[in-house]
């Protein structure tokens, strides 16, 4: 777990960004550890996130809210606080697939993602062993076109019960409904193999076999209304040839989607990911 608390900041484009930032941390006799910022010209916005560790015995995080709160907003800045060690409350949803479930629940037990899982929810009864395993509960809930509605009734009941702020699709492998997204806009991120839009539908990998594809890779998203469309947190790429069967590029898709839903997820958690105008910002590390 870091020892560093996060200030995570963005605002319009204007002379002083950066001194607003760096001069209250040293006021407030705070180290920065690591500093990150970015202009976009073409959209005038700013964006800066700071790691920082206190120099002083007592730091008091509600007075430091209230003080930068005063000083950001001069230059209209939109701020988040994240204290160190902070555990993020989550929902996973998953279909058939294990994968993705697999290597985040690994990542959980190991403290590689500082994550808080409340609940597992599931299509399908299959993966219900997995969750057991790790003493998480498993929620069931079983869909068709008739209880669509119902189901994500559900789903929402069991993401407000438990508190979650964030939502993974591990492979979660239904359409959710425009209201669902806008629910979940900004906390919900997903996962799909990056072979769109040339290859659709069931068998993806096969298809793209019988095409002699060169390159296979998966990208990890927030969702909105736009079927696997939504603004891009992370990336994950992989070169294949002619020796790589279907059974061989589904293996190596597998692993690229664990890698970089994972990698999607620190970036979330860490404040690393900002969103503005439909599209991110990532302060990669």
């Amino acid at each position: 777990m870091s020892d560093t608390w996060i200030l995570a900041a963005q605002c319009p484009s204007r002379l002083g960004t950066v001194d607003v930032v760096t001069r209250f941390l040293k006021e407030q006799q705070c180290y920065i550890t690591e500093l990150n910022s970015f202009d976009d010209r073409l959209g005038g916005r700013f964006f800066i996130r700071a790691e920082f560790r206190p120099e002083r015995d007592a730091f008091h995080e509600e007075r430091f809210h209230a003080d930068f709160t005063a000083r950001a907003s001069e230059f209209d800045m939109q701020f988040e606080l994240t204290a160190p060690g902070k555990r993020t409350g989550t929902v996973i949803m998953v279909s058939k697939a294990d994968h993705c479930l697999n290597d985040l629940l690994y990542r959980y037990r190991t403290g590689q993602l500082p994550l808080d899982i409340k609940a597992v929810i599931s299509n399908h009864p299959d993966l219900e062993p997995l969750a057991a395993w790790h003493d998480l509960p498993y929620h069931y809930l079983p869909i068709t076109p008739e209880t669509k509605l119902q189901q994500e009734a559900q789903i929402r009941e069991i993401i407000a019960d438990t508190d979650a702020e964030l939502v993974v699709l591990a492979r979660y492998m239904q359409v959710l409904s425009p209201s669902m997204c806008e629910l979940l806009a900004g906390r919900a991120i997903n996962i799909h193999h990056s072979l769109l839009p040339g290859f659709k539908g069931a068998k993806p990998y096969h298809q793209a076999y019988e095409k002699g594809v060169k390159l296979v890779g998966a990208t990890a998203h927030y969702i909105n209304n736009d079927l696997d469309e939504g603004p891009i947190i992370a990336q994950g790429v992989e070169p294949v040839d002619h020796t790589h069967y279907p059974e061989d590029l589904v293996a190596k898709g597998r692993d690229i989607e664990c890698l970089t839903l994972a990698r999607a997820i620190s970036y979330h958690l860490e404040r690393r990911v900002f969103f503005y105008s439909g599209r991110t910002v990532v302060f990669g590390n």
